[in-house]
């Protein structure tokens, strides 16, 4: 009986043995997460990384003390991202001006300091002018004060120029960025580019955006008013007493003259085939016996001296016997001041084709030209400075 019983205790093991091994029983599954791990106890184990902490976006770059431009001259130049102070090469001051940067200015020319009536954008800066510092000497003679520059130490120079190698060398010379514009006619777009570039730099796009916006519909108006008038009704036209290099009397003249081509007018120099300006012969003057006659009121002391020598020349003219004699101030005093030649433009436009000019008021628009690129009314300071628009007297 023993035995049998010892048997059956075998068979059970062995039947519970297999079951354990091959059976089809499942163990159970394992928690869909583990259970957190007590950091607050003594020897616990620091927490596992998150997956949100293993994707987490890195922390921004910072952003760059520097960006590079294309100046006017297609130069790339690295500049600070924001301009803080500037000294303006070669009249570039009235560029900035335009632009709205004159704030930023900080070093100028002696000639823009002195603040003459005939640059409307330094006249109605002064104050501020006043307290720039002397970099350059300004005019044709146009000197360099370099400690002064070394010493100012500004965060960039702007040069009106079209050289690129003398950019290139100031830049080098100083260890100073050097941005270039080439402001050289109103009815050119480098001006409204060089404005706008300026306003790029300087942080100041909006109020260059408007500038150069109202220069742009300016020319366009004016080219507008005359393009269709054909030449055979167009009166001839001579422009006398004109400034280049100094001033001049009677027979100094202009060709490609930038107020009467805005208004495509039939200036008799322009049959020279120069360009800029000439002295020409009292002998042309009265073979051409043009029309009309401009003169510039800043050099009628040099009219005024000729005539008074001998009228006979000039009275044989029959624009004098007609009293058809008139203003074009003068807007050449160190580079040009296009505000002062845009107004020009207009003047003559009137004089010339009073028709077509007829919805212009002139003094309107001269205003509108003035405050828009230099912030204030200046007519009433021309005139008072013996620089006014209207007809002119000869020998008076």
């Amino acid at each position: 009986m023993k035995k049998v019983l010892a048997m059956l205790l075998i068979t059970a093991l062995l039947l519970a043995l297999c079951a354990a091994c091959g059976g089809t029983a499942k163990a159970p599954s394992a928690p869909a997460t583990a259970a957190p791990v007590r950091t607050d106890a003594p020897g616990s184990a620091a927490p596992a990384e998150t997956p949100e902490a293993e994707t987490a976006s890195p922390e921004p770059a910072a952003e760059s003390d520097t960006r590079i431009i294309t100046d006017i001259l297609g130069r790339e130049v690295e500049i600070p991202a924001e301009v803080h102070t500037v000294a303006a090469l070669s009249s570039a001051t009235r560029t900035i001006t335009y632009a709205g940067g004159l704030s930023k200015v900080v070093g100028t020319s002696e000639m823009e300091k002195r603040a003459d009536v005939g640059m409307p954008f330094a006249y109605a800066n002064r104050d501020y002018f006043a307290g720039c510092t002397a970099i350059s000497s300004g005019g044709s003679g146009n000197a360099y004060y370099d400690e002064a520059i070394i010493e100012l130490a500004p965060d960039i120079m702007i040069f009106n120029t079209n050289n690129v190698e003398t950019c290139d060398d100031f830049q080098q010379k100083y260890g100073i960025p050097v941005v270039a514009i080439y402001a050289d006619r109103f009815n050119s777009p480098n001006l409204t580019n060089s404005i706008r570039l300026v306003g790029e730099v300087l942080g100041t796009q909006e109020h260059a955006e408007r500038v150069a916006s109202a220069i742009e519909g300016w020319n366009a108006e004016l080219n507008a008013l005359t393009k269709d008038i054909p030449d055979s009704e167009k009166p001839s036209v001579y422009l006398g007493a004109v400034s280049f290099s100094g001033g001049h009397g009677f027979c100094g003249t202009y060709c490609n003259y930038a107020p009467l081509m805005a208004i495509n007018a039939l200036n008799l120099a322009d049959a020279l085939g120069e360009k800029g300006g000439v002295e020409i012969g009292m002998e042309q003057v009265i073979e051409w016996d043009p029309d009309i006659i401009f003169l510039n009121p800043g050099n009628m002391n040099l009219v005024n001296e000729e005539y008074a020598a001998d009228p006979t020349a000039i009275d044989s003219l029959r624009a004098v016997q007609e009293g058809k004699v008139y203003a074009q101030v003068n807007f050449n005093y160190y580079s040009t001041n296009m505000e002062l030649a845009i107004v020009d433009a207009y003047y003559a436009g009137t004089v010339i084709f009073p028709e077509a000019f007829k919805d212009i008021d002139f003094e309107v628009k001269a205003e509108e030209i003035f405050n828009t690129m230099i912030g204030m009314d200046y007519l009433d300071i021309l005139e008072e400075n013996g620089l006014g628009f209207g007809p002119v007297t000869i020998g008076g």
